[in-house]
């Protein structure tokens, strides 16, 4: 939940239009405490350089913007640059929010509407997505570089329904760009205030660039789309690491928090089944029928939503692989380092999944756990990786040795925690 403002707090304040602090800035915002409430909290944001704005080096927020993304738009059909077909989706281009403070007596500022609120939130939460892939995970900032974040946008995929897209905070290639979409069923706390929703989004954003060349349209999105026929095995692969390598690091990116790490990314917004299905904390197992609808099923039209099962159990399998705070850190290393690498030995997921772009059947679970195995130096953690591989995500172990940087061939299955589906 969402903790108010009390009346005495307010009487504290004092009234500031256009605050010029410099940075860092010290400012308010709905941070989650140790009683899982959002409350406010006193933060410093380091990149902002336009606190009004909400612009700096990490994002700059716009409003007002429509995005239209629709088969039948024949500019989007003629566009033949990403560039031409950006201009396509984006209807309405939106323009610079205008926040509203107060200043304490202390000089911290204290937004002073919602919209405020939920902005500053965004941004503080971007940046310390955007810290932890720096910090962390040692992603260069050259990387990273400043984003659009479009707020409340009119987003409207045409060919689902002529309403706008309501509840979601994403990651949206297409425009390179993310959304804060307006709320209307989510009645916990809104998803861009959940800092590990948006450390997920800013998580698509590093594979997006790492894996695809930071492309709006990845080649291998569209090539396995329409090579797949009945079946798109890699399609659907590729769409299970995104999702379940984007858990796994606003998990680790929580570890960061005052509240701890937090295994649960939805649960602060999201009552229900969805919730419970993305706990990384539960035993989650491959079964026969997941496994056979990854090899064999067309994601556009069966597979998809299944890409959220499978990445839960990859997730999960990394997170019990760590017993400690510099095994779990190491280990976003190494997956992250996995996602491009042009060593011959040890391709990234770049690499490997540009070379099946013709037969999707060389891109499989297996390849990609070893481009994450590959990228492990240290003996025992590679070796806890690769057990916990064998018994999550049931990929047979002949699978995953052979190699200088394979699994070690001491390798075996977790005994009592996945009934083996294998032969």
């Amino acid at each position: 939940m969402v903790r108010k403002l009390t009346a005495a707090a307010l009487a504290t304040l004092v009234v500031s239009c256009a605050p010029e602090p410099q940075k860092p800035v010290k400012v308010r915002a709905l941070v989650l405490s140790g009683n899982s409430e959002y409350v406010p909290t006193e933060v410093e944001l380091q990149t902002i350089t336009d606190i009004v704005a909400l612009e700096g080096q990490v994002a700059k927020m716009r409003g007002g913007a429509r995005v239209v993304l629709d088969s039948n738009d024949p500019e989007a059909n003629a566009a033949k640059t990403e560039e031409a077909f950006l201009r396509a989706l984006l209807k309405e281009e939106g323009r610079p929010v205008t926040a509203h403070y107060i200043t304490d007596d202390q000089g911290v500022l204290w937004p002073a509407d919602f919209h405020t609120w939920n902005l500053v939130t965004t941004y503080y939460n971007l940046e310390r997505a955007w810290d932890y892939f720096n910090k962390v995970v040692d992603v260069k900032q050259a990387e990273l570089p400043q984003m659009t974040a479009y707020y409340f946008p009119e987003f409207i995929i045409a060919d689902t329904s002529d309403e706008p897209m309501r509840d979601n905070a994403i990651f949206f290639a297409p425009t390179q760009s993310f959304m804060v979409l307006p709320f209307e069923t989510i009645t916990k706390a809104p998803l861009a205030i959940n800092a590990s929703v948006l450390t997920h989004e800013y998580a698509h954003m590093v594979f997006n660039r790492r894996v695809y060349n930071g492309r709006s349209l990845p080649e291998p999105i569209s090539a396995w789309s329409l090579s797949g026929g009945t079946y798109t095995p890699a399609l659907n692969v590729i769409k299970s690491l995104d999702e379940g390598l984007a858990d796994y690091h606003a998990y680790v990116a929580s570890c960061r928090s005052t509240f701890g790490c937090n295994k649960r990314v939805l649960y602060t917004s999201i009552d229900g089944q969805s919730e419970s299905d993305r706990d990384l904390s539960k035993t989650t197992c491959m079964s026969r029928e997941l496994r056979e609808l990854l090899e064999t099923a067309n994601y556009n039209s069966v597979f998809s939503g299944r890409e959220y099962q499978v990445g839960t159990i990859l997730a999960s399998a990394l997170v019990n692989a760590e017993q400690s705070a510099a095994d779990r850190e190491t280990l976003a290393r190494a997956v992250t380092a996995a996602y491009s690498d042009t060593t011959t030995t040890k391709p990234g997921f770049n690499q490997l999944a540009h070379a099946a772009l013709n037969d999707q059947r060389a891109f499989t679970l297996a390849v990609a756990a070893k481009a994450i195995i590959r990228h492990i130096s240290e003996f025992n953690l590679k070796q806890r990786v690769c057990s916990q591989f064998a018994t999550r995500l049931q990929i047979p172990i002949e699978d995953l040795v052979g190699g200088v940087d394979d699994c070690p061939d001491s390798t075996t299955t977790i005994v009592g925690v996945c009934e083996s589906i294998n032969p």
